[in-house]
């Protein structure tokens, strides 16, 4: 199988598992994705998601498979079904309720880097290297994944990384902030951000992040939902559990 979830604990890991052709995604790919996503987003037990690689020393994933695509893009019906696939794994990751963080190794290219930009964070080996690349093919890139690579890195980088092709370092990929942490070991240093994440409280990550969201989509004050938000958690579980986890100076439970 090319995309499988495996789920440890608190962790699940969507692993891309075709290294002989550098995880190209096909269409059959793109459409199981959003299936994977929602499986661990629906499990209570589940609280990170980490996407990568199903093998540490290959790509993370080089785009789209160049032969299917170049076969089915003559075709309109195809184009359609692909861009509708696409779209749903970017609309449905950017908007994941809970944590998810790409672990990459390698490259990191066209539709494989539109994956990663749509996770939460972004943890990459030295030796990755970073592109999206549709001038190179005379295409357009959609305008809601241009918006998830402008929030990330601003106007004028996103227009250097469009304008030419070019594929960047992983050190330049961090020092505008395409990459959130980069490390020697990325699977490890990407564990140990999981295992943070998990143990810690989830309701607050998950207004955070929808919060986050809202800003990120425009909105820039409290609304009567934000609000009501912010009150309730004073009752909630976690508030309390933390409280007095704090108080008999323990680590909280979540």
């Amino acid at each position: 199988m090319t995309l499988r979830l495996e789920k440890d604990g608190k962790i699940a890991q969507l692993l891309i598992d075709r290294p002989d052709k550098r995880n190209a995604f096909t269409q059959e790919m793109w459409e199981l994705f959003p299936t994977l996503l929602a499986d661990a987003m629906a499990d209570d037990a589940i609280r990170v998601l980490m996407v990568k690689a199903s093998q540490a020393d290959s790509a993370f994933s080089a785009g789209a498979d160049i032969g299917e695509f170049s076969a089915g893009a003559k075709d309109p019906d195809w184009r359609a079904k692909n861009q509708a696939a696409i779209r749903k794994v970017q609309h449905d990751l950017a908007r994941a309720p809970k944590p998810t963080v790409a672990v990459i190794d390698q490259d990191c290219i066209g539709g494989g880097c539109g994956i990663a930009i749509a996770c939460d964070m972004r943890v990459a080996g030295s030796n990755s290297r970073f592109g999206i690349t549709p001038a190179k093919l005379g295409l357009v890139y959609s305008l809601h994944d241009t918006k998830l690579l402008v929030d990330l890195v601003g106007p004028a980088q996103a227009k250097r990384i469009l304008f030419t092709g070019q594929l960047l370092s992983a050190a330049e990929a961090q020092a505008i902030g395409l990459v959130t942490m980069l490390a020697d070991d990325p699977h490890g240093e990407a564990a140990a951000l999981a295992e943070t994440m998990a143990s810690v409280s989830s309701h607050s990550q998950k207004m955070s992040k929808a919060i986050v969201r809202r800003i990120l989509d425009g909105q820039a004050d409290d609304d009567a939902e934000t609000a009501a938000q912010f009150d309730a958690a004073f009752e909630g579980e976690d508030f309390r559990e933390g409280v007095s986890a704090f108080l008999e100076k323990r680590k909280a439970e979540f």
